[in-house]
């Protein structure tokens, strides 16, 4: 975010709040866009967790960062006392809210699990706990993140606690269906997961559609030069991040650290946010659609990049959520 925050205050003589605001669509890594790929690469578990979890974070704080600079540039207080109470106060609120709902969810999907389109049931709420956490003003994505690490955790967390001697490390072993169909709790389990990568395509395919709607061809040409600019930063800050993060990383290989170096995605977060910046902030932005587009386009290339580079790894275990 800073890096492209620079470029854009360099390049477009921007403000530094303008310049935040672009840095701020362009930052993130896209989860929609990275997990399936990580599901088909031969990387080790621990980085493909790191990298998850990078990207499902980095969703989160983006749609933080927009909102809350767009909130500062309508008018907004810019106090960094009230910046920080307003994060903060958005942030714990949506761990709360995840944990309580996922607690309670927990309990009442081996009840609903008799029913058919059970999976259906639990997207209904993620749909109420994203609505609530927004109505209440808390960060909605985070909330959800929280609320899906609670649901498959807490069993477990019962068991070693010893609230519920039944419980299991899975969320559907005391489902009664398994009892009248025979079927196993993986299956339940690969349910959802299809569930969701059916509709995880069906809203990226919506945005892109809309995002290309959006972008002038005429307006790509002028700003290849500021979109490779962008993205050069956006490896120059990657590249630093990984160099950085060798003080933890300290089993990663060269090759996995080069990888990381290459799995970058932009996708679905970067093109709602750019649509959001330009219908706040006006014909000021009005470059931003062509330039998140670019920056998608150079993005999952470099991803394949990466993938290529991978077949040189051995063979890890498939990546299960």
């Amino acid at each position: 975010m800073a890096a492209v925050a620079e470029v854009s205050r360099l390049a477009l003589h921007f403000s530094w709040l303008n310049a935040l605001l672009v840095g701020a669509v362009l930052g993130c890594i896209s989860s929609s866009i990275l997990l399936p790929v990580l599901q088909q690469v031969n990387l080790r578990r621990e980085v493909k967790v790191t990298l998850l979890v990078e990207s499902s974070l980095g969703d989160a704080f983006a749609v933080l960062a927009v909102t809350t600079l767009l909130d500062i540039a309508s008018g907004g207080n810019a106090a960094p006392k009230a910046v920080a109470w307003t994060l903060g106060s958005s942030l714990i609120l949506a761990v709360a809210s995840g944990i309580l709902a996922g607690m309670l969810w927990s309990y009442l999907l081996p009840v609903l699990s008799e029913e058919h389109f059970w999976h259906v049931l639990t997207f209904a709420a993620v749909l109420l706990v994203y609505s609530g956490v927004h109505f209440l003003k808390g960060n909605d994505l985070i909330s959800v993140l929280v609320f899906g690490l609670t649901l498959t955790n807490f069993p477990a967390v019962r068991k070693r606690l010893r609230f519920d001697e039944t419980a299991g490390s899975d969320w559907f072993n005391d489902m009664p269906v398994q009892e009248h169909k025979g079927r196993s709790p993986d299956h339940y389990h690969d349910q959802m997961l299809t569930f969701h990568g059916e509709l995880a395509f069906l809203l990226r395919t919506f945005f892109f559609v809309l995002l290309g709607t959006l972008v002038d061809y005429a307006d790509l040409r002028k700003s290849i030069l500021l979109t490779s600019l962008c993205f050069a930063a956006i490896l120059v800050a990657r590249g630093v991040a990984v160099q950085t993060g060798r003080l933890a990383w300290r089993t990663f290989s060269a090759l996995e650290r080069e990888l990381m170096l290459w799995f970058v995605p932009r996708g679905l977060i970067t093109a709602v946010l750019g649509v959001e910046v330009l219908e706040a902030r006006g014909k000021d932005f009005a470059f931003l659609p062509s330039l998140a587009f670019g920056v998608v386009l150079l993005s999952n290339l470099i991803l394949l990049i990466g993938t290529v580079r991978a077949r040189n790894l051995r063979p890890s275990a498939p990546l299960t959520i």
